[in-house]
């Protein structure tokens, strides 16, 4: 059982002092999330603005949410679909050609439910160059997704992924290699 009042949020777990963490909501919340669908370039300067670091030719839709930039990574050429959650507790690595579909949650953080005072941690997140995480996926802490794999729609991911496989399922399981171009 937990005891919320003795939770404790761990030194700089948030990476930046709460006035900046308070200027992203609201930069996010009155221009980045309410920019029309064409100004990637808007979005990506907002970002960077904030410590983001983003390829070039990268995507990012309006919709998406993103907790902290600063902990963010974007390889080039990479998409970001509608209602992405990109909740950047820890670091989230993006590589080149990689697609993230609509409504899809990349999750760094959690909270250990096996301590009273329900510690939260973050454990990063890397998706290699060339992955396709198709529509309402949730990618859990500390998951690795090698370079070139597909997981499929509605698909949780606990694990690390392999190279070049077509995962399916919940948790995701490997289905068959992903044909190489």
């Amino acid at each position: 059982m937990q005891k919320l009042d003795q939770f404790a949020l761990p030194p700089n777990f948030r990476g930046r002092n709460s006035l900046v963490c308070q200027a992203w909501w609201l930069v996010q919340s009155l221009l980045f999330s309410t920019s029309p669908q064409f100004l990637y370039g808007w979005r990506i300067f907002l970002l960077r603005l904030f410590g983001a670091k983003i390829g070039k030719n990268v995507i990012i839709r309006p919709s998406v949410k993103i907790t902290y930039p600063w902990k963010l990574t974007i390889g080039d050429n990479s998409w970001i679909g509608d209602q992405v959650d990109l909740y950047t507790l820890g670091e989230i690595n993006i590589g080149k050609n990689a697609v993230i579909s609509q409504r899809s949650y990349i999750c760094t953080g959690s909270h250990d439910f096996t301590k009273i005072d329900f510690p939260i941690y973050a454990r990063p997140i890397n998706i290699h160059d060339s992955v396709w995480i198709a529509t309402d996926v949730f990618v859990a802490p500390g998951v690795t997704i090698h370079k070139n794999a597909v997981v499929g729609a509605r698909s949780s991911v606990f694990n690390d992924l392999a190279e070049s496989y077509v995962y399916l399922g919940s948790p995701a399981k490997p289905v068959k290699p992903r044909a190489e171009n």
